[in-house]
């Protein structure tokens, strides 16, 4: 495939992530985009072929290593995504410094300390329903503030440790303002200032007084040589996993309550048994990725592969949302949501060696959260017609700015 003449400007903003989606994939499987700052990347599209290169080892995520933009000085601090490839943790390591760093992690982030969240997660959920319970009769509450921000965020905060309620506000407002793509270089600045400075001082408050949380046991944990993570590895390792552990599940539990409200035949499949919540949420990353497109890999050496040729250095965009809806992989009626669809296979929480560890704890609390939603509120209905909605405002993560119901019926007609 010959790429285009001038790269596709991807919008910033994210107002329209499937539309843009197929924009992208007009162009073949993958297509030559513009980030914002004027980076160019390859956004793949194709399912297939991004599960391809998701387990090719000469695609990596270290920039300092593989990306000519990188090395030519052309990222600097001042560019908006400098966050997303300057931190040094599993997100951006590559070869045997990845191994090591997601042994290390894997050692206090296991299946075991997973499930033994079920009970917490239960009650969570059961005293946010009581309190939206408490609402006044027909006004409208905003779900996704009231119900899909809070178990994440509390989850995440018990995991590692973070008791401050005001840490804890802190901690959710630098993660909303991490994945706005929108912002400008000096507010991307201090973000990431910011969330460094809250997780250094939380680092040096386990280190004062360990406890039973996933930050002490970073703190602890050893290979069997005896090395550990550094101070710096440490600090960005928690931004990686506090980030991708609260955005994403608030994207998923976002999705799927809008994709049920949207589509009430589907629920009742659900409801009479022909369906499960499994298959809710498993469409639900297929259909709506909470991570629309993942920055950035990069081609270690030139690589052919669908009729595309990455050369080495090459920025490239994980296009997750896109991929999902590849008409090549999931027919041509990828674009419909159906909780019956036999292959309902997807790349959301990646695929190969960087898959998401907390792959496991998102699926969990969205089996927990969705079926006592509904369980609870059977009349749940949107408050506004769907296209009144809003996305939030990244190319990155997916989902609404708000999700305003009505938990005992529409008052007006959601379109």
């Amino acid at each position: 495939m010959e790429p285009e003449s001038r790269p596709v400007v991807i919008d910033p903003s994210g107002s329209d992530i499937h539309g843009e989606g197929a924009r992208f994939r007009e162009h073949g499987p993958a297509t030559l985009v513009e980030l914002p700052g004027q980076v160019v990347a390859w956004a793949v599209t194709d399912q297939a072929l991004l599960k391809e290169l998701l387990t090719d080892p000469r695609v990596s995520k270290d920039p300092r290593q593989h990306w000519t933009a990188w090395a030519n000085g052309e990222i600097t601090p001042e560019w908006p995504l400098f966050t997303w490839v300057a931190v040094t943790n599993m997100f951006t390591a590559y070869g045997g410094d990845h191994r090591r760093l997601r042994k290390l992690v894997s050692t206090a982030f296991t299946a075991r300390r997973t499930e033994a969240l079920r009970p917490r997660i239960e009650v969570m959920a059961a005293d946010l329903l009581d309190g939206l319970a408490a609402s006044p009769r027909g006004e409208a509450v905003d779900l996704r503030e009231e119900y899909c921000y809070p178990i994440p965020i509390q989850v995440i905060c018990e995991l590692f440790g973070v008791s401050n309620e005001d840490t804890r506000k802190e901690l959710r407002r630098l993660v909303d303002s991490i994945f706005n793509t929108a912002a400008t270089p000096e507010e991307a600045a201090a973000t990431f200032q910011g969330m460094h400075t809250v997780l250094s001082d939380l680092v040096a408050l386990k280190r004062k007084t360990p406890g039973d949380d996933i930050t002490s046991g970073l703190i602890a944990a050893r290979e069997e040589d005896g090395s550990r993570l550094t101070e710096g590895e440490l600090v960005d390792t928690l931004l990686l996993m506090i980030s991708a552990g609260h955005e994403t599940t608030v994207n998923l539990l976002d999705n799927a309550i809008h994709a049920m409200l949207t589509h009430p035949d589907q629920l009742e499949l659900v409801r009479v048994g022909r369906a499960s919540w499994n298959d809710v949420i498993e469409e639900t990353l297929r259909a709506e990725a909470p991570v629309a497109s993942l920055p950035l890999r990069y081609a270690v050496d030139d690589i052919e592969s669908g009729g595309v040729t990455f050369k080495k250095g090459d920025a490239i965009l994980a296009a997750y949302a896109a991929a999902g809806r590849s008409p090549a992989f999931h027919g041509a009626d990828a674009d419909r949501f159906d909780v019956t669809r036999v292959n309902k296979e997807h790349l959301a929480f990646g695929h190969g060696v960087h898959f998401c560890l907390g792959a496991p704890l998102a699926r969990l609390e969205a089996a927990i959260a969705l079926p006592a939603l509904f369980r609870r509120f059977p009349d749940l209905a949107l408050a506004v017609p769907a296209d009144e909605l809003l996305p939030v405002e990244s190319f990155i993560s997916n989902g609404h700015r708000s999700l305003p119901v009505h938990l005992d019926g529409a008052t007006r007609e959601a379109g």
